[in-house]
């Protein structure tokens, strides 16, 4: 059975979301910074780009359709296997994951038409996912 500690409560967010990678030369964009959620990460060998779909400009070579879980509450940086017991799940259930971390929380992307079987895969293992509103 489940650490009752590791319980968590999910939302899911209403709108699309895309991945996309841009050469690492690259300036972010000017269309990311108008998404109401973006996630930009420069290393050495590329820019890569999380935000909503509608934001990115059709012809970019970007990977859409995505859907994104998060995690409610702010979560201590220092707790241990939050990550690792919802991709599990995810990953017991066949779904594959993006994750997106912040400084007081985690987010899941999934592809939409896996969304459905990711909340109850996530129910299943003992965490709430909130009904969408």
């Amino acid at each position: 059975d489940m650490d009752s500690s590791l319980r968590l409560t999910l939302s899911i967010l209403p709108e699309g979301f895309a991945i996309c990678k841009l050469r690492v030369e690259e300036e972010v964009p000017y269309w990311v910074l108008s998404s109401g959620f973006f996630s930009v990460t420069r290393t050495p060998e590329e820019l890569s780009i999380v935000c909503f779909e509608s934001n990115i400009p059709m012809e970019l070579k970007s990977v859409r359709g995505w859907r994104c879980i998060k995690v409610l509450g702010r979560l201590d940086l220092t707790l241990v296997g939050i990550l690792a017991s919802l991709a599990s799940a995810l990953a017991s259930a066949g779904v594959s994951v993006f994750a997106v971390s912040t400084y007081d929380t985690d987010y899941l992307l999934v592809r939409k038409e896996d969304l459905a079987k990711a909340v109850s895969a996530l129910r299943k293992s003992g965490h709430t996912v909130l009904a969408m509103t």
